[in-house]
């Protein structure tokens, strides 16, 4: 493949070895729209990232991006710490009349730092504030963020390492759904835990938990499991805490990951697609009697974003008014279902992972899966693995991808798959 690399020297020279994507896509990308980018080649690659499921909506899409410029260009504000705007307004009036009333929630919204990390920091913070308690259950294989407070609830040995030996205090770790196996209850075994007073472990202040693991390796959390986890912690007193930054605004199927559960998160975080148009934007949504806030308790100069507040509207107006979008997000989940069983048959032992647009294939190997990726790519797919080892290849295609362009991205991933089990198959001989 032939890579123009006028551009590529300063990458080397200047930005921080920190730098991680752009070691698996070795080109300068230059433009994008809806599900492709192109680079400065001129190839186009069809996007089965979506910036980390930060573009739900995919890229540009021409009706935010009409409202942004309009803004813009009529002196809009640009940034206003928390001052109150007629562009907030707007998106709060429409996150209220689109998304919390038809689910009768009445959470407050508080705009938090730009990204997801900041989101969870809050939530953590306001739980411990709001029961006195100090340490957060958190999960196996789960990821919240990379500050500090966030990252003591992550999972990755790797990510944690860059602490650097700062202590990453005030969490138990608890197994996930499915952590030791299919027969095992893990909601039994913590509610042996926590019912037994020398256990040794108290109740938490709070359960910070996804649904569908994202970093973790798509492992996605049943029901049955969900709801009986909001039941541990309403007997315990101890407050859900339901990271939606990757796995919520329709990722897994509708606005929320739990949307179809008996379960009531009494924090909910939210940032990557929440701005629709790939902006800075996260927000944690707060039970209302749980707003215990002192005026700047927690703030922060870029707490909530104008710009994203003007995409963010169209977005919720454009794609959740109805139930259009999510009935063609489970049509669009079937085909990914059903394309993504042929990769795994291929394998042995590979089975699929997640549930609606956030799916993947465990393919048992994460030398597999990283040279299925790195196939895909050089046939023009963007496409990333996630999981302990890196075993899982990840699709996180736009939600508002064509079925067409769909198709294709999904062909040139399963001749990848083929081409590399079998070389896989031939060198393990």
């Amino acid at each position: 493949m032939s890579t123009n690399t006028s551009h590529k020297p300063v990458f080397e020279r200047r930005e921080s070895e920190a730098r991680s994507y752009c070691r698996g896509f070795d080109t300068v990308f230059t433009s994008a729209s809806g599900a492709e980018m192109t680079d400065v080649d001129g190839r186009t690659f069809i996007d089965f990232l979506a910036g980390c499921s930060s573009l739900n909506y995919g890229h540009n899409d021409p009706d935010m991006k009409a409202a942004l410029l309009d803004h813009i260009t009529n002196d809009g504000i640009a940034h206003g710490l928390d001052m109150m705007s007629d562009t907030k307004a707007q998106f709060l009036e429409t996150f209220e009349k689109l998304i919390l009333e038809p689910r009768g929630m009445d959470h407050k919204i508080m705009m938090t730092g730009p990204t997801g990390t900041n989101a969870v920091e809050s939530a953590l913070k306001l739980a411990r504030k709001v029961t006195g308690r100090r340490d957060v259950i958190a999960f196996t294989n789960g990821f919240h963020g990379m500050t500090l407070g966030a990252l003591a609830c992550t999972g990755n040995a790797g990510k944690r390492a860059g602490a650097g030996g700062a202590p990453l205090c005030g969490i138990n770790r608890m197994p996930y759904d499915g952590a030791f196996g299919d027969d095992v209850d893990t909601i039994g075994q913590m509610e042996m835990m926590f019912d037994n007073p020398s256990s040794g472990v108290e109740a938490p202040a709070a359960f910070l938990v996804e649904l569908v693991q994202g970093e973790g390796g798509l492992n996605a959390a049943s029901k049955d499991w969900v709801e009986r986890l909001g039941r541990l912690a309403k007997k315990h007193g101890t407050l859900l805490i339901v990271d939606d930054i990757q796995a919520g605004i329709g990722r897994a199927g509708s606005f929320f990951s739990f949307d179809d559960m008996d379960v009531e998160p009494d924090m909910i975080p939210l940032a990557k697609s929440l701005s629709g148009f790939g902006l800075p934007f996260a927000a944690l949504l707060i039970r209302r009697d749980l707003d215990i806030w002192k005026p700047a308790e927690h703030n922060g100069t870029f707490r909530g974003n104008t710009h994203a507040f003007i995409t963010a509207r169209v977005a919720l107006e454009k794609f959740w008014s109805d139930d259009k979008f999510k009935n063609e997000i489970a049509e669009k989940a079937q085909i990914l279902e059903t394309r993504l069983q042929r990769i795994a048959d291929m394998v042995p032992g590979a089975k699929l992972k997640g549930r609606g647009m956030m799916r993947g294939v465990d393919v048992g190997s994460g030398e597999l899966a990283e040279q299925i990726c790195g196939e895909a790519f050089r046939n023009g797919l963007i496409i990333e693995t996630s999981g302990s080892f890196d075993e899982v290849v990840k699709v996180l295609a736009p939600l508002t991808i064509p079925v067409e362009l769909f198709e294709k991205g999904l062909d040139i991933l399963e001749k990848a798959a083929s081409t590399c089990v079998e070389g896989h198959n031939i060198a393990a001989e």
